[in-house]
């Protein structure tokens, strides 16, 4: 009994600490996601503990953006849409960009350390917003082969406002139930490689680092002008 509760334990922990390949059953169809757990560790393993605990299954799609996100991870459906249980927010980890086929962490508008269990997918290259927006939006990995057909598939269904659905028109809207909803149906560790990133090439994000640089020189010119102009009266 002792060495079935330590091999429990140590699986955890290994499953905990080096999972990078993840699979997302979708009733639209599958989508794999290669984790940048080494380059964003903070983030993989908030984002793995709530597929641990299978608190991403059977949650649904609640928000689809045409020509730029997928979002999920934040609600179930039984009558209305009900926010599952969250964890303490995650530090922000804004090393990659927010181009096509990357999956990042959302958060609350202005506060860039406040991400716990909702993610989405870029459909394009948004990193010229992303990137710098509420500090970046944290990339922590990127879909793989034949994953961007189902992310297409949700975003060509029907919305009915942000919400894409299955089967109603846009007459039907106000009537969906969650049989009309994209669920996720389960998430689990495919691949438990903590080396499979290696083989990537995600884009960093630069834009983060030149808007701060910029910043700075705009408040050094400030700082000059407010010199200055005491001066300038002076002399008036």
């Amino acid at each position: 009994m002792k060495k079935l509760l330590l091999a429990s334990l140590l699986s955890a922990v290994s499953f905990a600490s080096s999972a990078t390949i993840v699979e997302i059953k979708t009733s639209q169809g599958i989508i794999k996601v290669n984790l940048f757990d080494q380059q964003t560790p903070h983030t993989v393993r908030n984002f793995l503990s709530y597929i641990e605990e299978a608190a991403y299954n059977q949650t649904v799609i609640h928000r689809s953006i045409d020509d730029f996100i997928i979002q999920g991870g934040g609600y179930t459906f039984s009558d209305d849409f009900d926010a599952i249980a969250t964890k303490a927010a995650v530090i922000n980890e804004p090393v990659f960009s927010n181009v096509k086929g990357t999956i990042a962490m959302a958060k609350v508008g202005g506060k860039p350390n406040s991400a716990t269990s909702q993610w989405f997918f870029n459909l394009k290259d948004n990193s010229q917003n992303l990137d710098v927006q509420n500090n970046g939006f944290t990339v922590f990995g990127q879909i793989m082969e034949g994953s961007q057909a189902t992310l297409d598939k949700i975003a060509a269904l029907l919305h009915c406002g942000e919400v894409p659905v299955v089967n109603l028109t846009k007459e039907q809207c106000a009537s969906k139930s969650h049989v009309n909803l994209v669920s996720i149906e389960n998430m689990y560790v495919l691949d438990d490689d903590p080396n499979s990133a290696q083989a990537l090439s995600p884009t960093k994000n630069t834009l983060l680092e030149k808007n701060a640089e910029s910043s700075g020189s705009m408040a050094w010119l400030l700082a000059a002008a407010l010199l200055v102009l005491p001066r300038l009266k002076r002399k008036q």
